[in-house]
């Protein structure tokens, strides 16, 4: 529990809960104000973006009307968002979520609903809807709908907006309203997406109250179903399930697509300019999405993600690019919203993402490690399957010798990343165990060939002989965090001297206040510093129990999990002098490293 009061220009990330239908997706903050809301899919342009312009982005506020104590945590496995608020007069609690249905994988209601229910005594509360579609750059037009609705209407976007809550219009772009809810007493408020013109007609149905208490058992029973399926056995199955929905969450159910994140230019670090729009799905974030899913019981997943990879490439591997659209764009062109001066004053802000046009070689070893763990769970891999694998292992084979952008995505000059080689290593490695296994046809000789001169390179020119370590990238004798993978992936073991001396100087050289960066300060270019990033954290945690060291392992693995929220929510990078969180959140890969690591730790139990 904890007090709220003053009123903060920007909250604390830490302060948000997150909520979803695997459409679209919204960030609530324990005040219980929606600060950032897409719809109709996660990378839509925001129609609530204040978490990125306080004064212009727009929200829509339900909350206590006095200085409250707060608690909250989701019901059970889903993503129904419980926030409760303790006031002088009694408590009420408040739901939020997306409502979800069986079919509603292509046809999805598009529909955000908020629940006031008292609990004890009386409690006033307000309520302020201020939509600004487009990025804060459209003040819709309200317009009342039959009795008890309004339309927000403002260029292609549309918000139907209903409920039990008597509203009025406000500045001429917002709608407010207030109640008191008294013990066992509920009050309702809807919110569905619509394309403006489809809110023309003046009959446009408004579902009624009961229908919206119906819509919320249907949502809560459709996670349960989902999460039934779940392994999340050991110390720490609490983590596991939450990580696990808000993956799923981050799933686009139409095409099996996994985003990255569901937010924009959240800033590495105040003030600065390293703010990335994640709202896409990358392949290699995707790949250890649907391992850590996979592990969880959650093979479908893994399935529809293999499938949204296909199309999206045509079904050619030559056809592959480092990310996509959710829907399987291919083009994704970055530009600057001029609007909203960003989270804290830290601009610019970013819709779009120019690595799309990067080479990052270790999207083929990804894909490659995907296709080897579909395998070994017992699945088939069909003739069509196997032909867009054989064609990304041969370009493998092709383009190691190439320098790339890395996993971190380098904007500067493209350099010889070593994990970068090594993932073409492990293209070449499945591809062969593949072939062999299920007496596929494959060039087993090339492929042979070309996998020892990967390692033979790797060792040569990736490896401090001096220091007996591993370093980033070939010439450039620097630590990087990302070298932690080497044995996750199977280069070495872990136990392999020289992975020992490399996690040894990856602690020296790069952990701050217990967590680690990514690689040395200035190393990318920017003027300004960054957080710790957290997945390297759990990677770290996961090497040390692969060398026998648990305890240590679970030292790391604890103090990253101070890092996350009271919703067992993490974001992408930390910053340990401030203790807040930085970047965009939830940040996919921070939960799914956690998944990773938890996994191990649980094992060893």
């Amino acid at each position: 529990m904890r007090q709220i009061s003053g009123n903060e220009p920007y909250l604390p990330l830490e302060d948000y809960g997150y909520i979803s239908d695997c459409h679209g997706s919204a960030l609530v903050s324990r005040r219980g104000s929606i600060d950032w809301c897409c719809m109709p899919r996660i990378d839509s342009a925001s129609c609530f973006g204040r978490v990125l312009d306080r004064g212009r982005g727009g929200y829509f506020l339900v909350t206590a009307m006095e200085p409250t104590e707060v608690e909250r945590r989701y019901i059970e496995d889903s993503l129904v968002l419980e926030t409760t608020f303790h006031t002088r007069t009694g408590s009420a609690r408040l739901l939020d979520f997306f409502t979800m249905k069986q079919g509603g994988q292509h046809e999805p209601r598009r529909q955000m609903l908020r629940i006031i229910e008292g609990l004890e005594g009386n409690v006033p509360f307000q309520v302020r809807i201020f939509p600004v579609f487009d990025y804060g750059a459209v003040r819709p037009w309200i317009r009342r709908q039959g009795r008890s609705g309004f339309t927000a209407l403002g260029g292609r976007d549309g918000l139907l907006i209903s409920g039990d809550v008597e509203l009025h219009r406000s500045d001429g772009h917002g709608l407010t309203g207030s109640a008191a809810v008294a013990k066992g007493q509920r009050f309702r408020l809807s919110l569905q997406y619509r394309q403006a013109w489809e809110l023309d007609e003046e009959d446009v149905a408004l579902p009624d109250p009961e229908e919206l208490d119906r819509r919320l058992e249907e949502t809560l029973t459709w996670w349960r179903r989902w999460s039934s399926r779940g392994r999340t056995e050991g110390s720490y199955s609490w983590y596991l399930r939450r990580s696990a929905a808000v993956l799923k969450g981050l799933s686009h159910a139409p095409t099996g697509a996994i985003a990255a994140a569901p937010t924009t230019s959240l800033p590495e670090w105040i003030g600065g300019s390293r703010n990335w729009d994640y709202r896409y799905s990358w392949i290699r974030d995707s790949y250890f999405t649907v391992r850590s899913l996979g592990e969880l019981g959650h093979d479908r997943e893994a399935e529809g993600f293999r499938k949204f990879i296909e199309r999206s490439a045509a079904g050619s591997a030559e056809e592959l690019q480092t990310l996509y659209g959710v829907g399987g764009e291919r083009r994704l062109l970055e530009i600057v919203v001029q609007e909203m001066e960003g989270y804290r004053a830290s601009a610019p802000v970013r819709v779009g993402n120019a690595a799309e046009s990067q080479l990052q070689l270790d999207m083929y070893g990804d894909l490659l490690e995907l296709a080897w763990h579909w395998h070994r769970r017992g699945s088939r891999l069909e003739e069509d399957y196997w032909s867009f694998l054989r064609e990304t292992v041969n370009i493998a084979a092709r383009r190691w010798r190439e320098p790339d952008k890395g996993i971190w995505e380098m904007r500067g000059e493209p350099r010889h990343f070593v994990q970068s080689k090594v993932m073409c290593w492990v293209a070449l490695d499945r591809g062969l165990r593949l072939a062999r296994e299920l007496g596929l046809e494959a060039p087993f000789a090339q492929w042979d060939k070309a996998r020892t001169e990967v390692r033979q390179a790797i060792e040569k020119e990736g490896y401090d002989s001096g220091k007996g370590v591993f370093i980033q990238a070939f010439g450039r004798p620097v630590t990087d965090a990302a070298l932690l993978l080497l044995p996750i992936f199977g280069f070495v073991s872990h136990r392999d001297d020289r992975m020992v001396r490399t996690v040894r100087a990856i602690r020296e050289d790069l952990e701050w206040g217990g967590l680690l960066r990514r690689y040395p300060p200035g190393d990318e270019g920017f003027e300004e510093p960054e957080g710790a990033f957290l997945p390297c954290s759990f990677w770290l945690a996961e090497c040390l129990a692969g060398q026998g060291e648990t305890a240590e392992a679970r030292k790391v693995f604890e103090r990253a999990l101070e890092t996350g929220n009271d919703l067992g929510l993490f974001s992408e990078e930390y910053d340990v002098e401030n203790a807040r969180m930085l970047g965009n959140f939830p940040q996919g890969l921070t939960q799914l490293s956690l998944v990773a690591a938890a996994k191990v730790l649980s094992g060893l139990e």
